[in-house]
């Protein structure tokens, strides 16, 4: 069963960057299909990006996702950040997941606790 730890999560500018972390442990993360979610108060889980098992990268306009399979990893990098991303971020993984399909949280499961990212001046 695979654990996840999301980190990386603060305080930042508008127009700032920050890159998440998602450190996995009990299984590898090699062979599955992972993604990043986030939800704001009131606001259901939203899916951002998403990977299949077979991508190592991909980007979705200000957001790029990318693991690390070295280390068991995967990052989320967001820049130029607004004040609407302000959010609860969580990494997911899924093993039906496939490539162009919408990241629907429904197909993702071992969430991990989140890390709260808070965009202000």
């Amino acid at each position: 069963q695979v654990q996840l730890v999301e980190s990386g999560g603060g305080l930042v500018q508008p127009g700032g960057s920050l890159r998440l972390s998602c450190a996995a442990s009990g299984s590898t993360l090699d062979y599955v299909a992972i993604g990043w979610f986030r939800q704001a108060p009131g606001k259901e889980r939203e899916g951002i990006i998403c990977i299949s098992s077979s991508d190592d990268s991909s980007v979705k306009g200000r957001f790029t996702i990318s693991r690390d399979n070295v280390k068991n990893t995967v990052y989320l990098q967001m820049n130029s950040l607004k004040p609407e991303d302000t959010a609860l971020y969580y990494c997911a993984i899924s093993y039906d997941f496939r490539s162009n399909w919408y990241c629907a949280p429904v197909l993702f499961g071992s969430w991990g606790q989140g890390t709260q990212v808070t965009v202000s001046s």
